[in-house]
């Protein structure tokens, strides 16, 4: 098949070549003033409707503007048909060669194909950005350091409504679309549900016509390709950039220079310079977007980092020695090597705060660069904000913040006041963690060293904060001020700057000189109380000939403690035994006009808890921006049967960018024919399961069992341990029985798990290897069948969850109560009718509320309770379950296999110290969770009650579309305005 499809490719674009030739040719000769290439005019031969002609020469281009309408210059063509597909991927395929030309396979078929949509998505692509450009319209730019996107083909495909064509055309050619579109590597650019949500965001940006970019790094090997081996998890270099990138383009001529290390100098006219110190340049890739059914299609701008070729040590590498002249490229170019180095040293320290930089300074050269050339010959730096607006996805791109300021002040010129107020109005900050360590706190002295200008500005920033912080709260109770700095100060164990010092004394030394009383009433006092004797009595005479030296120099101290400066500085001064750091989320709070939650949960504990000093002092800056993913991807394109019987009983496709219909399934769930077609499609999707399953572990599933998925990031606080221990409860427990008797108390379960556990987070890595320690026991037990199966599937993607969600029956979102910022894997799953088990933390709580609390496995401690179970803890008052430790004796057993889990099973015991007593409360919910989990059982064995569960899980998950959030930041946070193509 593949010989004869080599043929067809050669003999049909050779045709189609001359033809195209000589009809480009007749067209060109009719339109001598229009200059286009041949590969344009293909493009508008293949394309067949109306679009923005933009890759031509730019004075063609102003030429061909200025003799056409103000819509610009349109062609009237027609909506492309499989023929026309056919010709352009076979266009490509000889034209446009990433492979020899000897052979048309699947991988070659597939680069073709790509190619092929993407001159589509440039049309639209030029075209959105001509018009942004010429209407100034304000704009958001989304910075974030991960974007998940997974495979881009039949998201393009199917955004831009030619899956039908494009699935034809390659039919032809003895393909499938489905089998081109499995070459296709996830590109390698998040870790979870941080990248994820941030891919969604962006296809609901240019779904609902908003004009916003992203911004990210274009990471070279991603976080990490995932091995399961006889040793748990293995990492190596993920390879999905080897065969090359066909979505992306290079843009060679938009670059952007950015310094680490040198020095700050000032100049006659008080304006800073930073000089010196080590150079590398930033080079922007570029990833269209396409927005589902419209023409808009906005930019995902990733920069890659290299040296620039006068840079490199041409007579060290002539002299032979090659390590020094390829040093500094080295050290530019690994900056985009890998995601979330390891950060154990103080060299992947650096890297991370380089990566940090790198993003948010090229980012605001090129937004500046892109505002002032909107703004013509006159730059009004006051209307930054009404023009842009920068969100920063959590902390990474914090530095955004001093950069802005940096480039206002040390390059434009602006005053501090005037920079801050424009820098304040435009950035905004998106919180997603309650975690202490995900707050990200830098070394000071390494920020100094590494960007000494913006911890200038830092500074400056920490002492706008403290002076708010003295007007706001006074300064007769010096000890609340105290607690009141210790929370809210960006710069951490620092000494507080000269001119808060200055007015702390001087309010110290006013406060006791009001206090000191005057002779006159000293005396007038004395006399009252009858006068003193001026020669002293004996007693005194005789106490104080007691007073030993000792006891004179304490009440030396005492004094010297008194003095107003002597007192400050013991209250504020900063403790030589701790480190001095600098706080990112907290600047992130200061240095913007908006700070939002991801969930209702979440924002009332970042408004009560993490940030609540804040709150209190900017109560208007805090928000809700409930997360959601894009019923696209996520139900539409990787479940197509279901998404079709949505479409036939809700009377219309429009779900799909109004997920409010998803409503009308409710009056449905109790039909019938419904919950057959709905049965038979998760079947379906259980099928495609149990297939991946084999391919990716060999072990073999019955379709019959329950589907139970837990797939997400490997980490204490998601609590897949909770889940393996209740899998090797219920195992003992099938252990113990007779077969009927297990047959009788047990549904049949596969439980599948999936996530990367961080290469340097020992704890994650243990829990994998025990999970798939358990699985090798449990699925080789002839005496168990397939009454119980564990599968962990490895490397863990966008990929991989476009299969498992569909055919997920029960999905477990089961973190610690209050640890979980929203979560998005749960609204995924929901979507596709899957029933959720787990706690109120996070999105659960309001998928809860809208899918019925009848249809949500409900178990474990509230978020309100977290903190009085773990003092609890560490009284020594808690009592675990005998069934917990009926577990752990079990798992010590040897049952599992040779390998020590001592300090697994350790962090779960004891009552205090670091990675010990159970700080996520795996044993106080144990109980509550293995009890639920029979309520499962129960659920499940009625098949109508629980399709019906199903369905109304889809029905109430209208609430949670990427497209509702995005509308919301568009109101609330950035104040932008829809922008139609024509």
């Amino acid at each position: 098949m593949a010989t004869s499809a080599v043929s067809g490719v050669n003999s049909i674009s050779c045709t189609t070549s001359i033809s195209s030739i000589s009809t480009f040719n007749n067209f060109r000769s009719k339109n001598p003033n229009l200059l286009l290439g041949r590969r344009s005019f293909l493009l508008y031969n293949w394309r067949r409707r109306s679009f923005y002609v933009s890759n031509v020469a730019s004075d063609q281009k102003q030429k061909m503007k200025d003799s056409s309408s103000d819509e610009g210059f349109t062609l009237d063509v027609f909506q492309p048909d499989s023929t026309s597909v056919l010709s352009s991927i076979k266009y490509h395929a000889e034209f446009t060669p990433s492979f020899s030309p000897e052979k048309f396979e699947l991988p070659k078929a597939y680069y073709a194909t790509a190619e092929s949509v993407r001159d589509m998505l440039i049309i639209n692509w030029n075209a959105t950005y001509d018009l942004n450009e010429k209407i100034n319209a304000k704009q958001a730019y989304y910075l974030s350091m991960e974007f998940l996107q997974g495979r881009a083909l039949l998201n393009a495909i199917g955004n831009l409504g030619l899956t039908g064509p494009y699935a034809d055309a390659l039919t032809k050619i003895g393909y499938s679309l489905e089998d081109v579109a499995r070459q296709e590597p996830d590109a390698a650019l998040g870790n979870g549900g941080l990248g994820r949500l941030a891919s969604c965001f962006l296809d609901s940006m240019a779904t609902l016509n908003y004009p916003a970019w992203g911004y990210g790094l274009r990471y070279r090997y991603g976080l990490f390709k995932q091995l399961i081996t006889m040793d748990g998890q293995e990492e190596v270099a993920e390879n999905w950039l080897e065969m090359g990138n066909p979505w992306e383009i290079v843009r060679n001529d938009i670059s952007y220079p950015v310094k680490f290390y040198g020095k700050v100098i000032e100049g006659a006219d008080g304006r800073k310079e930073w000089v010196g110190g080590e150079d590398i340049t930033a080079v922007a890739y570029d990833v269209p977007i396409p927005g589902y059914k419209t023409k808009t299609t906005i930019n995902l701008r990733l920069w890659s980092t290299k040296l620039a070729a006068e840079a490199f040590d041409l007579r060290a590498f002539n002299d032979g020695d090659h390590a020094k002249a390829y040093e500094a490229q080295k050290k530019a170019e690994k900056i985009c090597y890998i995601l979330y180095p390891g950060d154990d040293s103080l060299e992947g320290k650096t890297l991370r705060l380089k990566q940090q930089y790198t993003l948010c300074s090229a980012s605001l050269q090129d937004i500046i660069a892109r505002f002032e050339r909107r703004s013509g010959n006159t730059v009004n730096w006051d209307q930054f904000p009404e023009k842009v607006a920068v969100q920063m996805n959590d902390t990474h791109p914090t530095l955004c913040i001093p950069e802005i300021l940096r480039v206002l002040m040390d390059v434009k010129g602006l005053s501090w006041k005037q920079a801050w107020e424009i820098t304040q109005r435009t950035v905004a900050y998106t919180n997603h963690t309650v975690l202490p360590e995900a707050l990200e706190k830098w070394s000071l002295t390494l920020l100094r060293e590494l960007l000494p200008r913006h911890v200038e500005i830092i500074a400056m920033i920490d002492e706008e904060l403290l002076h708010t912080i003295v007007a706001e709260y006074g300064t007769e109770d010096l000890d609340l001020l105290q607690e009141k700095l210790n929370q809210m100060r960006i710069l951490e164990n620092v000494e507080i700057p000269s001119s808060v010092l200055e007015l702390l004394i001087k309010f110290e030394e006013g406060k006791e000189q009001a206090e000191e009383p005057k002779v006159e009433e000293t005396q007038e006092v004395e006399q009252q109380e009858g006068g003193k004797d001026d020669t002293k009595d004996e007693e005194t005479e005789a106490l104080k000939a007691e007073t030993t030296a000792e006891e004179e120099e304490t009440e030396v101290k005492k004094v010297e403690a008194e003095d107003p400066q002597a007192k400050i500085a013991r209250i504020f001064g900063s403790d030589p035994n701790r480190q001095q750091v600098v706080r990112m989320a907290n600047l992130c709070v200061v240095g913007g006009h908006a700070v939002n939650g991801v969930a209702e949960i979440h924002s009332e504990i970042v408004k009560k808890e993490v940030f609540n000093e804040f709150y209190e002092l900017w109560p208007e800056k805090f928000q809700n921006k409930t997360n959601g993913v894009t019923p696209r991807r996520w139900l539409s394109f990787c479940n197509p049967e279901l998404s079709d019987i949505i479409t036939k009983w809700t009377g219309s496709d429009d779900w799909l960018v109004n997920t409010e219909k998803l409503a009308e399934l409710r009056k449905f769930a109790d039909n019938e024919e419904l919950q057959s077609e709905w049965r038979k499609a998760k079947r379906s999707n259980k099928m495609k399961i149990v297939s991946l399953i084999k391919e990716k572990t060999g072990y073999v599933v019955s379709p019959d069992a329950m589907f139970d998925v837990q797939i997400k990031r490997i980490h204490e606080y998601k609590r897949q341990l909770l889940n393996i221990f209740g899998i090797v409860y219920r195992y003992k427990k099938m252990k113990e029985m007779s077969p009927e008797e297990r047959k009788e108390k047990f549904v049949p379960r596969v439980c599948v798990f999936g996530g990367k556990a961080f290469a340097t987070y020992v704890q994650a890595k243990r829990i994998v290897k025990f999970i798939t320690d358990v699985g090798a026991t449990v699925n080789h037990d002839p005496e168990i069948g397939d009454l119980l199966k564990v599968v962990f599937v490895p490397d863990y993607n966008v990929s991989v969850a476009e299969v498992l969600i569909p055919g997920s029956e029960l999905s477990q979102h089961i973190s610690t109560a209050g640890m979980e910022a929203s979560g998005t894997s749960n609204m995924k799953f929901a979507m596709n009718g899957c029933l959720l088990i787990g706690t109120l933390d996070g999105a659960n709580v309001e998928i809860r509320e809208e899918v019925g609390e009848d249809n949500f496995f409900l178990f474990g401690a509230q978020a309100h309770e977290i903190a009085g179970l773990r003092k609890e803890r560490a009284e020594g008052k808690f009592i675990p379950d005998p069934r917990f430790e009926e577990v752990k004796a079990f798992v010590r057993t040897g049952v599992f296999g040779p390998y020590n889990y001592e300090e697994l099973i350790g962090s779960l015991e004891g009552n205090e110290g670091y990675g010990r007593a159970d700080y996520f409360l795996v044993g106080k919910d144990f109980p509550d969770y293995i009890e639920c989990q029979d309520k499962v059982d129960e659920a499940y064995r009625d098949q109508k009650k629980w399709t019906k569960m199903s369905i109304l899980n889809t029905a109430g998950s209208s609430k949670f579309s990427s497209d509702r959030t995005i509308h919301q930041y568009a109101r609330d946070i950035w104040q932008i305005e829809p922008v139609e193509l024509p």
